[in-house]
């Protein structure tokens, strides 16, 4: 098999959890670019049907769909609309999320639990739905969005959010365990964890302290439109078959030290 195969998603159909907008954008459209059928699902469902407007222009089905990822019902919601419409679900890429800034002392516990309800639970529950697809169909590809900062401890000066670290913390956990459970299913489970993009949810720490965080950073720069496009297609292609259970850094070299 040559190496253009080996990244060719022709035919495939993946979800993209928190699609609408950011990463989550930026990892669908990559995939659609590969030749994959496109689900977008997020709170906001005018973001999907942006972003999937969009998607479609390269060639691609898609399917826009609001989805809390903390309301199961919800979730079934979505397996069970891109199952009828696509018949399969070969990739799911898990990047809905939320984060909650407060030093460790002072947040509340209805903040942690917001956080964790979505980043780990909301994560969970949608990965046991479509596992259940994938158990079914003999195969699959599951691509978790832990974080460098699930990886370390960090500056609190520009990343105190200790719930948000800790629920990052378990996709690594989650993404490791399960690789174990469903690799005799031929289930691939990994996960990327992405260091500074600018995106919402970064927005006040970039304007406020970029040059400190640059200063951590090998590369000099925050990531960028192109920066995970090529990693989601690689994780979720034929390129990685031979891998499970890895967290893959693209973080500008900050965790190498």
């Amino acid at each position: 098999m040559d190496v253009h195969s080996l990244f060719d998603l022709t035919g495939k159909t993946a979800i993209v959890t928190g699609g609408g907008i950011g990463l989550g954008r930026q990892m669908a459209c990559a995939l659609a670019e590969a030749g994959c059928d496109i689900v977008i699902c997020s709170r906001k469902v005018e973001r999907c049907e942006d972003a999937a407007s969009e998607i479609e222009k390269k060639g691609v089905k898609t399917l826009a769909l609001r989805c809390d990822i903390s309301k199961g019902e919800e979730i079934e919601g979505v397996v069970s609309e891109t199952a009828r419409k696509f018949e399969k679900i070969d990739i799911l890429v898990n990047n809905a999320g939320r984060t909650w800034g407060s030093p460790a002392e002072e947040i509340q516990i209805e903040n942690w639990n917001k956080v964790v309800e979505v980043n780990v639970t909301g994560t969970f529950q949608f990965t046991q739905r479509v596992g259940r697809e994938m158990i079914k169909q003999g195969n699959g590809k599951i691509i978790n969005i832990a974080s460098y900062a699930g990886l370390l401890g960090s500056d609190p000066e520009y990343m105190d959010a200790i719930a948000y670290n800790v629920s990052k913390g378990a996709i690594v956990a989650l993404t490791r365990d399960l690789a174990t459970k469903w690799a005799k299913h031929n289930i691939n489970v990994n996960a990327i964890a992405p260091g500074w993009f600018s995106t919402p949810m970064t927005e006040w720490s970039i304007s406020n302290m970029g040059d400190k965080i640059l200063n951590r950073l090998l590369i000099k720069r925050f990531g960028g439109e192109d920066d995970l496009k090529g990693v989601v297609v690689f994780l979720a292609s034929r390129a990685s078959d031979y891998m499970t259970g890895h967290i893959l850094s693209v973080d500008g070299g900050l965790t190498a030290w």
